[in-house]
């Protein structure tokens, strides 16, 4: 590669020739080197672009990643930009990529980058600021990505009035779904913003603060401090709880949920070198196993199923995960429950099962499941469905006007099942909501229509989920799951609804791109041996 400096740009550029002008078709993409720095040079329509080559959530090189029409799909966890302009187009992750000027010149390409920001891999939108003589308030109500991106989203698009976030956590918001796979963080390493990013973009934080009623008629809500603070607008997004345990002994010391950064790191302390017995077999029960396997002196998996994830996943991932956790020592106790705790000196010292069996046990940890937090909602009006989680429309609008909910705490109308009413509660979806309710608090009509995109991580190995498969009738699976190496495909009414994926990106994050460009999959075309349209 030639590095050349345009006249007089010596100080601010660095420019390199990365290829022939006909290296690359319309589609394609490749990793280019400018001084240092690695680029991901795109070619759409006839035309180049550069743009950092790292995705903002978690670095993931993008060259490995999707690209349909203008927009790159991080293989890993599914967010997205537009290789244009570097925008952030869905989630997970805040920030943008860095965009590079490229110029084409005698059929060589070159991209030039700033001096400043050549080392820099990812890009904070600009935001506008407060403005005191701007009467009006956004109260955000919950700590977690969808009231971030809310309040981002607002100042992104100039929104000058006043924005407060309420917390009850003790954190500015932070990276949740890391709680259950490792549990000794430090929590400056977790946190989404630094402290002086809020005081920068004019946020207010509020935490340790709860919100107990919301009056809609004075638009005003009531903090548990008796302190009443006025809205104009108002976002719902207090996610879900932790379910605990209800059987005798339930209430000893050593019995833990993991709700929180404190909690996690709680659980980790008091596990190390200790009997450790988990209860439920589904994400956070077993990451926190798969994270605690190493850690603690044993290590006990109680589920009421045949095998883990088996609702959500199917029987035979469950049963290749189960597999995984025992060659670690693991142990299992299936279709069984606790009936109670026993303890000595109000500490936990065993947990007796359903079946009779007794278990040691030094620390006990739940994760049955989840309670939405919106008991501070009734008599508001706001409707809730019999689950108690808040009811929106695809602008997330509750039914009441001025009052917008995103994240966990919603049901909501997914766009690629027909926009049947469904909660999911995924990190990705949780930012695309915020932002989604930002934009139509600033009257500028946007449906939600982010497909869902998760993960697992368990033993290092990721297993990656696109879709909604609720209700399926079959798995038809690609690879070999007994390998640990394959691609599930959830079918219902012969058409395909979900996949999931290990070891065979970016298949997972292709489909989630075809399935957000419209297209719809059958049965028979997953039944075919021939799947290059998914780029495994």
């Amino acid at each position: 590669m030639t590095q050349h400096h345009e006249p007089g740009q010596e100080q601010e550029e660095v420019t390199g020739m990365v290829c022939q002008e006909d290296d690359l078709k319309d589609g394609e993409m490749k990793e280019v080197l400018v001084g240092d720095q690695k680029v991901l040079l795109v070619r759409t329509h006839g035309q180049y672009s550069a743009v950092g080559s790292r995705c903002s959530h978690y670095n993931a090189p993008l060259i490995n990643g999707i690209l349909v029409g203008d927009r790159v799909r991080c293989p890993y966890h599914g967010a997205c930009f537009n290789v244009k302009t570097g925008d952030i187009e869905d989630y997970p992750g805040l920030d943008s990529l860095p965009s590079y000027k490229v110029k084409v010149d005698d059929g060589k390409v070159y991209v030039s980058i700033n001096k400043k920001s050549l080392t820099m891999n990812k890009r904070v939108k600009e935001m506008c600021t407060m403005d005191a003589d701007v009467k009006h308030t956004v109260l955000l109500i919950g700590g977690g990505p969808a009231s971030l991106v809310c309040a981002e989203t607002l100042r992104q698009n100039c929104y000058q009035g006043r924005i407060i976030m309420v917390t009850k956590d003790t954190l500015p918001p932070y990276d949740k779904p890391k709680m259950s796979k490792v549990m000794n963080v430090d929590s400056s390493s977790v946190l989404l913003r630094s402290s002086d990013f809020y005081q920068q973009h004019g946020i207010e934080l509020w935490t340790k603060k709860e919100v107990v009623s919301v009056n809609p008629a004075d638009k005003v809500v009531k903090l548990s401090d008796g302190v009443s603070q006025p809205y104009d607008q108002l976002l719902i997004a207090t996610g879900c709880r932790a379910r605990p345990l209800s059987c005798p002994g339930s209430d000893l010391q050593g019995v833990k949920i993991l709700q929180s950064y404190n909690d996690a790191k709680d659980i980790y302390n008091a596990c190390l070198g200790k009997k450790a017995v988990v209860v439920g077999t589904s994400f956070i029960g077993m990451e926190a196993a798969s994270f605690l396997s190493d850690k603690a002196s044993s290590v006990v998996m109680v589920g009421t199923s045949t095998y883990p994830f088996e609702r959500s996943l199917g029987p035979e991932i469950g049963k290749m995960t189960m597999e995984m956790m025992e060659e670690k020592n693991v142990k299992f106790y299936m279709n069984d429950g606790v009936t109670e705790i026993k303890g000595e000196n109000g500490t936990v010292k065993e947990v007796v099962l359903k079946s009779g069996t007794v278990l040691k046990a030094d620390v006990v940890i739940a994760g049955i499941g989840v309670i939405p937090n919106s008991d501070f909602l009734e008599g508001s009006g706001v409707e809730v469905d019999s689950r108690k989680v808040v009811i929106v429309d695809k602008f997330m609008r509750t039914n009441i006007i001025d009052i917008f909910s995103a994240g966990d705490v919603t049901s909501f109308p997914l766009a690629i099942r027909g926009d049947q009413r469904v909660n999911v509660a995924h990190w990705q979806m949780s930012h695309a909501q915020g932002r989604v309710a930002a934009l139509n608090m600033l009257k500028k009509t946007t449906k939600i229509e982010s497909v869902p995109f998760f993960w697992t991580v368990l033993l290092g190995k990721s297993i990656r989920y696109t879709g909604y498969g609720e209700g399926y009738s079959e798995i038809i699976f690609k690879g070999k799951v007994e390998e640990r190496k394959f691609l599930a495909f959830y079918i219902k009414d012969e058409e395909v609804v979900a996949a999931a994926g290990l070891m065979s990106d970016p298949a997972v994050a292709h489909l989630a791109e075809l399935m957000a460009s419209g297209q719809r999959f059958k049965k028979a075309q997953v039944q075919a041996d021939d799947l290059s349209w998914l780029q495994m």
